[in-house]
């Protein structure tokens, strides 16, 4: 598979990258022999998190023999604090099994909170930039699923890498943050290539994010199959025919009164309902084991019967979704389910 330079890291990655949540939900034997037959495929790419259950651990088994600088591997801490983030880091480099990760990011810094809690005072950052003058880590970076903050970030100079959602969908990246990367020489890693698994069409989603050649798509891989399905598209290079681009704008259209963009500018709700985490469930569940996912958001979806349909979110909304309508839906569906 063919190798780019990943901005100002220098680092030669695959077009491609293998994300970690899925072999959450497979044994350690089968998420090892995903992760080798990717390997085998020239992914040389490999990007998980602290908080994905299991994963660090399956991936650390899978790269066992494998020559260390013949790969790039990427986690993530959630800590705003230095003590938690510090703590996390090492458990990742422990449970990896490796002395130094390629790039480690701050996990999610999406809203003006945690964005000061991480730069500020004790914060993770301090964390993130001793670790790398330790050798603990080579590059920082971070992802978030606010474009606003991310640019606002990418602009202090601090870090050689961004992680933001982009596909056919969630396109806004391309309009400001991916052009800030290239004129930055960050890296840009594409979080949910595929929607999140809500959208079922790998050749059209990875013919769209062709177009874009500073980018690496991050898809999460729970099958061999789907290695080696993505892994000859990849390879292909197919451009993006009329066809395609009709499709997903019919896609766009049929999705646009329900799709959440996880931006979260809708917060904070006056019943601290987390909006984004309920009209998305389906993609937690699409990605995670049915009983962690249910673990996770449960919470959030019981909370959402609270909602006093004050519409106070529906202003803030920059898709104008009818968040109280989709909200009864999701109660609805999550009912279903259980």
């Amino acid at each position: 598979m063919d190798k780019v330079r990943f901005g100002k890291t220098g680092l030669m990655v695959s077009r491609v990258a293998f994300g970690g949540i899925p072999i959450m939900r497979v044994s350690k034997d089968e998420a090892v022999r995903i992760v080798r037959e990717a390997i085998g495929l020239g992914i040389n790419f490999i990007d998980t998190a602290h908080g994905y259950a299991d994963s660090e651990e399956k991936i650390g088994e899978a790269i066992k023999g494998t020559k260390r600088e013949d790969l790039v591997i990427a986690s993530k801490s959630p800590a705003k604090d230095k003590k938690t983030f510090t703590e996390q880091l090492d458990l990742s480099l422990k449970r990896l099994n490796v002395d130094y990760i390629d790039i480690y990011q701050l996990h999610n810094v999406s809203n003006e909170s945690q964005k000061e809690a991480v730069f500020g005072p004790g914060g993770a950052m301090e964390g993130l930039e001793e670790a790398v003058k330790a050798g603990k880590v080579r590059f920082p970076g971070f992802s978030s699923h606010n474009i606003s903050t991310a640019i606002e970030i990418m602009k202090n100079g601090k870090f050689a890498l961004v992680q933001l959602p982009f596909n056919y969908i969630d396109r806004e990246a391309a309009d400001k943050a991916i052009p800030l990367a290239k004129e930055l020489d960050m890296g840009f890693i594409a979080m949910k290539p595929m929607g999140g698994g809500l959208l079922d069409d790998a050749a059209l989603s990875f013919r769209f994010l062709g177009q874009y050649d500073s980018i690496v798509p991050d898809p999460g891989f729970e099958k061999i199959e789907e290695v080696r399905e993505i892994a000859a598209i990849v390879k292909r290079r197919e451009a993006l025919s009329t066809e395609d681009e009709k499709e997903i704008e019919k896609q766009r259209l049929e999705s646009s009164a329900s799709w959440c963009h996880r931006c979260d500018y809708c917060q904070p709700c006056s019943q601290d309902i987390h909006i984004s985490v309920v009209l998305c469930f389906k993609s937690a569940f699409k990605r995670m084991p049915a009983e962690r996912a249910r673990g996770m958001i449960g919470g959030a979806v019981e909370k959402a019967r609270t909602c006093t349909e004050c519409g106070v979110c529906m202003t803030r909304c920059p898709y104008h979704l009818n968040i109280p309508v989709l909200l009864k839906e999701r109660l609805a569906e999550w009912a279903t389910m259980q």
